[in-house]
């Protein structure tokens, strides 16, 4: 026979048997909430990482010569190493993407953020370095390159030219290249 004691030890065993296996539960609901956050974060950061818009990014600081004139004139001291992107409406409305860079051989670069390969993706170039890289496929283009190789995966060139103290892109070689944007 069970003293009253015994039954006393019995149901706070019976209880406390729960209660640890809730204890338990809750452990690890916590636990796999901080992963899948943690999962959330480095989502998020590494998709900004993947999006060329840094703070080289500029959009439209280009000026034009004259009102009728849609012809892009960008400020030499308003360039350098880092590349500088630029957004442009075509006739049609339609936004062409582009870069400017001074590379490591002291030429200054311009070039669509396309290329003849990878331009369905949409994903433009990012730098790292004195490199460009595809943001769709990985692969890296030497900056002195740019301009100088093309075809395949390279940066599709930009003919420019130096005017005084400006770099100069016909707004005509920008319309002619609509169709990778």
């Amino acid at each position: 026979m069970d003293t009253k004691s015994q039954a006393r030890e019995r149901k706070k065993a019976e209880f406390s048997e729960p209660a640890q296996r809730k204890g338990k539960s809750t452990l690890v609901l916590i636990v796999v909430l901080l992963i899948l956050i943690g999962v959330a974060v480095y989502l998020v950061i590494s998709s900004s990482k993947d999006n060329p818009t840094a703070t080289a990014v500029a959009t439209n600081p280009a000026t034009t010569s004259a009102p009728e004139s849609r012809d892009i004139r960008i400020p030499l001291t308003d360039l350098g190493s880092t590349a500088r992107f630029f957004d442009y409406k075509l006739t049609d409305n339609k936004p062409v993407r582009f870069f400017v860079i001074k590379s490591s051989d002291g030429v200054y670069r311009a070039a669509l953020d396309a290329c003849d390969t990878c331009y369905h993706a949409k994903k433009g170039y990012h730098q790292e370095g004195d490199d460009m890289i595809c943001n769709n496929c990985g692969l890296h283009f030497h900056s002195a390159k740019i301009n100088e190789v093309h075809g395949g995966c390279n940066p599709i060139g930009l003919p420019r030219t130096i005017e005084g103290n400006q770099l100069v892109i016909k707004s005509s070689e920008l319309e002619s290249r609509g169709g990778y944007f």
